[in-house]
């Protein structure tokens, strides 16, 4: 069919992304394709061989140095950005294995600039900063004006759909001010030096009505994490908006579930809630 691509990891992908019509299918065959992407074509959907098997991989961080001599900073390190509505992702994993991010800083995998983004039955692994969920904050939108690409500074409300997915990471692991539903994924937390971890880090402004919603997902842990050192978010900026509706915790979670972000004063401002609330969370969450 002309609107299906097969490809394998011999294969410039960007390049074949670029070329493909809008809504077209994208096959991609088992294997590792390290390359840095850029989806900018509509409609696309693109489908490997299964989370374990299809693998798109690279390596940025946040304190790489480019030929300019400035830094990544976290948003440029994505292994896969999406700039195109109506992507969808299946079957496949995207990974960004620079490591060490107590000492190279953020290191992102998937960044979501697009509406209406799905992935179903895929992997994102990497360590602080796996998955940026767009828009940017509107303060870094101006703060970046001539550093990041106009693709990367969208100010506009995007939606995004993840089921029966696993993400993987370390600190602030899910991040940003997109309107995002997680429903029945898994949600790793890895060991990290610092020996203390964070699921979510919203960043949404008080005229958005919805934020992130975590509906019936597994929050579960790497062996050697300790018991009681991960939160399930922090407010990356004052109202943040993360919902955690019937989900099943494991021992890693802090038993006071959330984090006000250093020393600020986001604990008057956020709006976190999680249903249902155990005894011993913070006092400032809402329980519905």
């Amino acid at each position: 069919m002309k609107n299906e691509l097969f490809l394998t990891p011999q294969d410039d992908l960007q390049k074949a992304l670029d070329s493909a019509p809008k809504d077209a299918f994208v096959h991609l065959a088992s294997g590792m394709y390290r390359q840095k992407l850029v989806i900018r074509t509509p409609g696309l959907t693109i489908i490997g061989q299964g989370a374990l098997n299809t693998e798109l991989v690279f390596d940025d961080y946040a304190q790489k140095r480019d030929e300019q001599g400035r830094e990544y900073v976290t948003f440029r390190t994505y292994t896969v950005a999406v700039c195109a509505d109506g992507v969808k992702m299946k079957n496949l994993a995207i990974v960004n294995d620079a490591l060490c991010p107590e000492k190279k800083g953020q290191e992102v995998a998937l960044t979501v600039y697009g509406d209406d983004f799905q992935m179903e039955h895929c992997r994102l692994t990497s360590t602080q900063d796996t998955l940026f969920l767009g828009p940017l904050p509107p303060d870094l939108i101006e703060r970046y004006d001539g550093f990041l690409r106009d693709e990367l500074r969208q100010d506009r409300f995007l939606r995004q759909t993840f089921r029966e997915c696993l993400i993987e990471g370390t600190v602030d692991f899910i991040f940003g001010c997109g309107n995002a539903l997680f429903e029945n994924c898994e949600i790793r937390s890895l060991r990290d030096a610092r020996d203390t971890g964070y699921i979510a880090a919203p960043a949404h402004s008080l005229n958005q009505a919805e934020g992130f919603l975590f509906r019936n997902c597994r929050l579960t842990c790497e062996e050697g994490v300790t018991p009681g050192s991960i939160y399930l978010a922090r407010p990356w900026r004052d109202y943040g908006l993360v919902r955690f509706e019937n989900c099943t915790l494991d021992k890693h979670i802090a038993p006071a579930g959330f984090d006000k972000w250093n020393d600020t004063h986001r604990d008057k401002t956020a709006r976190f809630y999680e249903i249902p609330a155990p005894q011993g969370r913070v006092d400032w969450i809402n329980r519905e």
